[in-house]
């Protein structure tokens, strides 16, 4: 493996990054020049630095392998998390360097778990770099970077059979060049529709567009330090609600929705349940709220079940109310849509709703293989057979999600939190779903948590991201040889 050559691809990544700090310095610079203009310039001229120092002393290599190809994906998410520290540690402020790892990690897994207790005081030039690093994380940091370079001939193939999964490309009919185009389509156009709702549902026009791009990202980094519910707007959260729910379809299918083709929302299996449970669970947790009296009516009950729910299944984040006091009953279906979350293909995390439909099915064909031994059952997803291989990898990964969940609670619980705050921050963390429950609940933050919690949550973000196997990969020494 050529290692001068990931070194190179990984510094075009880091200049892409570079060019993120030097807007951020640019909002700042049209706010008076406040108190990050420095830091971030600093930061962006560091960054590039960094990531062109490869670039000078390594010639351009056309064809790249495969190991090389995940060596380059794996690589720059990590040093994306690093060098985004940049920024935090020059403001200073609450950003020690562990504070300023985990909301680096935080915002380009688009997890939106923070450590500030007071994100109002950050300067408009910080809380948009912020904003930033999660929209580079929503879509990918190196799925952006393919789009603006664009004469990298197979190697672009190689990087994007990398970095999306395999669940992802199931609705993909297209060549790489076009899939990355998509994407992008789809993630600003997004984006933009939803600042523009936003604005006119009466934000500002800076506030709008981190919202926007938050919840395009599903991330759920806000502005405010009590998230959504400092508007108190109905509007506001019914657009949310629609732009959190899209933002966990696979973006291929509301492509092929909005141009027409065949393979749309209305034909995926995947899509209705996805959708179908997002529904059901908040209707269920608006009963459960209403009947304790937690709402004076069935409307605003649902109104705030619905938006939670919807939240936390496309891992988005932002919260409306309280969790910790509401019922068990609300607090087990919102854990639950944790777990399971958003769509493969999406910007959504966790164990994806593609591979709960197949476990089930999976569950369903042994059972009726037990009645029937002579039977050849297959399972199908969206009317496509699936292999036995392909449903192995799946049910290995869900395994492997609930071990590093049982992983991250015990080592939280070593740690001396609680039971609760210990097992739902492990699932939030590893789901990038930002809010979990008590010390870490939807109005809290994760700043009491000890240093050495919040580095092995950066290490969960990191795995839930880049789906587990992705990380794991690198501590395999004869991996490398």
């Amino acid at each position: 493996m050529r290692v001068d050559v990931v070194l190179r691809y990984i510094g075009m990544v880091m200049l892409f990054i570079a060019g993120f700090m030097l807007l951020s310095a640019g909002i700042s610079w049209l706010n008076g020049m406040d108190s990050s203009f420095y830091p971030l310039l600093l930061a962006a001229l560091l960054t590039m630095l960094l990531g062109a120092f490869p670039l000078i002393f390594v010639e351009k290599k056309v064809q790249l392998s495969n190991k090389e190809g995940f060596c380059i994906v794996v690589g720059s998410w990590l040093v994306a998390c690093i060098v985004g520290t940049f920024p935090y540690l020059i403001w200073g402020g609450e950003f020690t360097l562990v504070n300023a790892l985990f909301e680096s990690v935080s915002g380009f897994t688009t997890t939106g778990a923070t450590v500030l207790t007071d994100v109002e005081a950050l300067p408009r030039g910080m809380q948009f770099w912020r904003i930033s690093s999660t929209w580079i994380g929503g879509m990918g940091v190196v799925m952006f970077a393919l789009v603006i370079l664009p004469s990298m001939g197979r190697s672009k193939m190689t990087l994007s059979n990398v970095e999306l999964s395999t669940l992802a490309k199931d609705n993909y009919r297209y060549r790489t060049q076009i899939i990355v185009r998509i994407l992008l389509v789809v993630y600003v156009g997004l984006t933009l529709l939803s600042t523009v709702a936003l604005k006119l549902a009466g934000m500002e026009w800076f506030e709008a567009l981190c919202h926007g791009m938050s919840a395009s990202a599903t991330s759920g980094f806000s502005t405010h330090n009590a998230s959504i519910a400092h508007y108190n707007s109905p509007l506001i959260d019914t657009i949310l609600i629609i732009v959190m729910a899209t933002a966990g379809i696979h973006f291929g299918l509301i492509y092929a929705t909005v141009t027409g083709k065949r393979n749309n929302i209305a034909r995926s299996e995947v899509t209705r349940w996805y959708l179908g449970m997002s529904l059901s669970g908040g209707l269920v947790i608006a009963v459960s709220i209403y009947a304790a009296g937690l709402y004076p009516t069935f409307s605003a009950s649902f109104r705030y079940g619905l938006f939670q729910f919807v939240s936390l299944v496309s891992t988005t984040g932002f919260a409306t109310a309280d969790t910790n006091l509401w019922t068990p009953l609300a607090v087990v279906i919102l854990i639950f849509g944790s777990l399971v979350c958003g769509s493969a293909g999406s910007t959504s995390g966790g164990i994806k709703i593609n591979r709960l439909v197949l476990a089930v099915k999976m569950m369903r064909a042994r059972l009726k293989q037990q009645q029937h031994p002579n039977a050849v059952i297959r399972v199908r997803l969206d009317g496509v057979v699936q292999e036995n291989e392909f449903l192995h990898t799946v049910m290995v990964f869900i395994v492997a999600y609930f071990i590093l969940i049982l992983a991250g609670t015990v080592f939280a619980a070593l740690c001396g939190t609680d039971l609760t705050t210990a097992f739902t921050g492990s699932v939030a963390m590893l789901g990038n779903v930002g809010p979990g429950f008590g010390e870490v609940g939807s109005m809290n933050t994760y700043a009491e948590l000890p240093g050495a919690l919040k580095l092995f949550g950066s290490l969960l973000m990191l795995f839930g991201r880049l789906e587990i196997f992705g990380l794991i990969q690198l501590f395999f020494l004869k991996w490398w040889r």
